[in-house]
């Protein structure tokens, strides 16, 4: 990765090799070491140029196709295959993060990928885009998650990364409404661990009078600031990058953040991992303008489940206003031992006293074998629409990758 030396322990000097003993012998293996890792590193670059060789070939195949190049289905068909066969030593989510790169380069080489995210650079969003999208995407910052829905329609944008819900804040109600105003599907999802860090060019604690943040860390960090600093005024802003920005150009503050924004702007970590719960994951989907699915009439991927790879659904339905109509929808699902793992109702917008219903299965319902069930569903419904079908979410912790004492940051 590029980043790869920022991530590197605290107090460790990075080496290619394991220094195996002292003095001339030490010396010498480790230099031999260093060259076959070298020519190991060549090796590599042949291969990783003739992957994208490929990549671009698949570029101009495509090129007169309509669609989205993100293939998430396909992705993690691949990467659940290396991980099935990969012997060790290298750990399966070091492995999981290398491909997601290379994954990033073959798609931004077969088409250039703009992704809106909630900006500015260096908000809890963007560094989850990144995190799963790769860094060869190029990303593109919006004021309010509506201008995302908003440029994944227009397609301004072929991806939208937006928040959908918090372990311990519940869901984004905005993301959920704006569904109901924008035809976009959902094209993958991934969870991301929540873990904070105290930004700032003071040299102490005590020196801290001000501390800057979004409403939502301020919220999820308050037991820590109270004990530490309880004589700081807490100041809610936009975003935790602008929070970062205040930061860095007050002696006196701090900001509450993803601790790469550290890195971003010259800014200290006076702390880390200040957050009251440690179990504090946000769930993003990956939206587009085109459903993720194979499209009608093309041959689909045949896979050991037997359907396209999907294993969630995500749906949008209202119901008629009589007893029982929601215990039909939970029948008919219970009926095909379809899981929910989500039921969540938000007022219809424009009719008082009206509801519409989220609900997440454990199933691709968009496969053909599930056709009779989707009849019987809208039948039952006043409307009724699928959102996505995809391959359940990876969990992204930095935290498991560098382990406690480790430079990089967590975030939201």
């Amino acid at each position: 990765m590029d980043d790869a030396r920022a991530h590197w322990p605290q107090g460790r000097d990075r080496q290619d090799g394991p220094d195996t003993g002292n003095g001339a012998d030490g010396s010498q293996r480790l230099a031999a070491i260093r060259k076959e890792i070298d020519t190991v590193d060549q090796e590599l670059l042949r291969l990783f140029n003739r992957r994208a060789e490929l990549s671009v070939e698949v570029g101009r195949i495509k090129a007169t196709e309509p669609g989205i190049i993100f293939k998430p289905m396909r992705e993690r068909e691949v990467l659940d295959g290396l991980a099935a066969k990969n012997p060790g030593p290298l750990p399966e989510e070091h492995l999981r993060a290398i491909w997601r790169e290379i994954f990033s380069s073959s798609r931004a080489l077969q088409r250039p990928q703009n992704v809106a995210y909630l900006g500015p650079e260096g908000t809890f969003s963007y560094f989850a885009g990144v995190e799963y999208l790769g860094h060869a995407a190029s990303f593109h910052p919006c004021g309010d998650i509506a201008q995302i829905f908003e440029e994944v329609c227009s397609g301004q944008c072929e991806l939208g990364v937006v928040p959908l819900e918090n372990s311990l804040q519940g869901t984004v109600g905005v993301s959920f409404d704006l569904f109901l105003k924008h035809e976009v599907f959902i094209q993958a999802e991934l969870f991301s661990r929540i873990s904070h860090c105290l930004l700032s060019n003071a040299p102490t604690l005590a020196a801290v009078r001000t501390v800057y943040s979004h409403p939502q860390p301020l919220a999820q960090c308050g037991g820590w600031l109270r004990a530490h600093l309880p004589g700081a005024a807490l100041i809610p802003v936009e975003s935790t990058a602008a929070a970062a920005q205040r930061a860095a150009n007050q002696p006196d503050a701090a900001a509450i953040g993803h601790g790469k924004l550290a890195d971003m702007l010259g800014l200290g970590v006076l702390a880390r991992r200040i957050e009251d719960e440690p179990g504090n994951w946000t769930r993003f989907v990956i939206i587009g303008p085109k459903s993720a699915q194979v499209p009608q009439g093309a041959e689909p991927r045949p896979t050991p489940g037997g359907c396209n790879g999907a294993d969630k659904t995500s749906l949008l339905f209202t119901l008629p206003d009589k007893a029982g109509s929601l215990s039909t929808v939970l029948d008919l699902l219970a009926g095909h031992e379809i899981n929910m793992r989500k039921l969540e109702s938000r007022p219809l917008r424009g009719q008082c006293w009206k509801y519409v219903f989220f609900a997440d299965v454990e199933s691709d319902l968009e496969d053909p074998r599930h056709a009779a069930l989707l009849e019987r569903l809208r039948n039952a419904c006043t409307s009724f629409r699928i959102l996505g079908s995809y391959p359940t979410g990876p969990q992204l912790d930095r935290m498991s990758l560098s382990g406690d004492d480790a430079s990089d940051e967590q975030g939201i």
